[in-house]
């Protein structure tokens, strides 16, 4: 699929023409309205489960306010008629430094959920690392795809073998590294998700990699640990909810019924989906299951960054979950130009969660970041408009970062530099 070529002043000509019609962008362009409406958009349990952070949410805020402490310094006479905004990463040039985070549970927020995030993802040309929680099995969405580029997080199972297995399905189907998430080998303290007692996975949704996996499958007929020790007390919605989970389960709903299959595959999942002995003696694991790129997402520690480099780590994302795990965690931004110190460019840094406008955007790659990646606002889009929502939250943030970066005198992402920036 060949990616539509984004120009910044046509992108932004569009909008104001189509003012003279009468026509509005189809997803708000400021941030915050792109959260709200979105939050109009679908279930309050939904919107809670995507934009929820740990404990008080310091660390969500934190991601956010860090980028306040950066100032960018235009400079003018500057012949920026000829802007270059493109980069590579996943060993492929893409035209804006913008990755797609992983996100699951895209059900949630639409019924197209992976696949019509995938779309959107293809026809910009913008890497979709795909998540391991995803709503649609990985190979459906690389289908759609084409030959677009492709990554595939990896939750570490509390078995290896089914670790393996991912891991080759998404060799397999195309993907062009596995982006292992360090920080989530247990689920942070989410106020939100507590307080309306809503965890999607309890009810069958963000499980299809694992549904349609073969190991995953053999496992379910094994003697295992009992995942739930607590029992849920039988009402009304106990009974709702599991009739829902069994049509939503793979095999058909009477099947379900009568096989018990799906409550025992959320259950299943429940019990391993990750595991807290994880060391980086396991990572020789992984290496010895795929020959593609290994990414660790979740450092923050310029020495967890020197530790990746001689285990022979391919890349990195700065990442804090989007403030999901740990609340009053380092911000991101804050943490990048040690990793970055360290790193001396060899091996990409992609940094995420906080970014929300081009000017952000901009400012990482300043302190050391080749690309960045971006989470809540496509999810956002995605619940308000499907793909075209995707699609151009996408594109407005890759016109805003063209323009910022020209109007502060940059031409190119080699020009951007710290000294672009001040610290305030």
């Amino acid at each position: 699929m060949k990616a539509e070529k984004i120009n910044a002043l046509e992108r932004q000509r569009q909008v104001y023409v189509n003012g003279l019609s009468g026509i509005k962008p189809l997803v708000p362009v400021d941030m915050d309205k792109l959260a709200q409406k979105a939050a109009e958009s679908i279930s309050k349990e939904a919107y809670a489960y995507i934009a929820t952070g740990a404990s008080r949410e310091l660390t969500v805020a934190s991601n956010r306010n860090a980028f306040q402490r950066w100032e960018i310094i235009p400079r003018m006479l500057k012949n920026v008629s000829n802007r270059d905004t493109s980069t590579e990463i996943f060993s492929t040039k893409i035209q804006s430094p913008i990755v797609l985070s992983p996100v699951g549970v895209l059900e949630m927020a639409h019924k197209e959920a992976d696949t019509a995030v995938g779309k959107a993802a293809a026809s910009l040309g913008i890497p979709f690392i795909f998540s391991n929680q995803a709503s649609i099995p990985m190979e459906s969405v690389a289908k759609t795809m084409g030959d677009a580029p492709k990554c595939f997080q990896l939750y570490w199972s509390k078995s290896n073998e089914l670790v393996a297995s991912l891991v080759k399905r998404a060799e397999s189907c195309g993907c062009r590294a596995i982006v292992v998430t360090l920080d989530t080998f247990l689920l942070g303290w989410r106020t939100r998700d507590l307080d309306l007692a809503f965890l999607p996975f309890m009810e069958g949704m963000g499980i299809a990699n694992y549904t349609s996996d073969p190991v995953f499958n053999r496992l379910l007929d094994e003697p295992k640990e009992q995942a739930l020790a607590v029992k849920p007390k039988v009402t009304l919605t106990t009974i709702e909810k599991i009739l829902k989970l069994n049509r939503r389960y793979p095999g058909g709903f009477f099947k379900n019924i009568r096989s018990g299959r799906a409550l025992a595959g959320v259950k299943q999942f429940v019990n391993i989906y990750s595991r807290d002995t994880l060391t980086w003696k396991d990572l020789s694991f992984l290496r010895k299951q795929t020959k593609l790129p290994i990414y660790l997402k979740g450092i923050l520690h310029p020495n967890d960054a020197k530790m990746a480099l001689e285990e022979g780590i391919d890349g990195l994302i700065v990442s804090n979950h989007g403030g999901r795990q740990v609340d009053g965690s380092i911000s991101t931004l804050a943490a990048l130009p040690k990793i970055a110190e360290v790193i001396q460019k060899q091996i990409p840094i992609i940094m995420d969660s906080g970014i929300r406008s081009g000017a952000d955007i901009f400012k990482a790659i300043a302190l050391g970041a080749d690309a960045v990646g971006i989470g809540r606002p496509y999810v956002y889009g995605l619940a308000i408009a499907g793909e075209a929502g995707v699609r151009e939250v996408l594109i407005n943030l890759m016109a805003d970062f063209e323009l910022n970066m020209a109007l502060a005198g940059c031409t190119s992402l080699e020009d951007i530099t710290k000294d672009c920036l001040v610290s305030v």
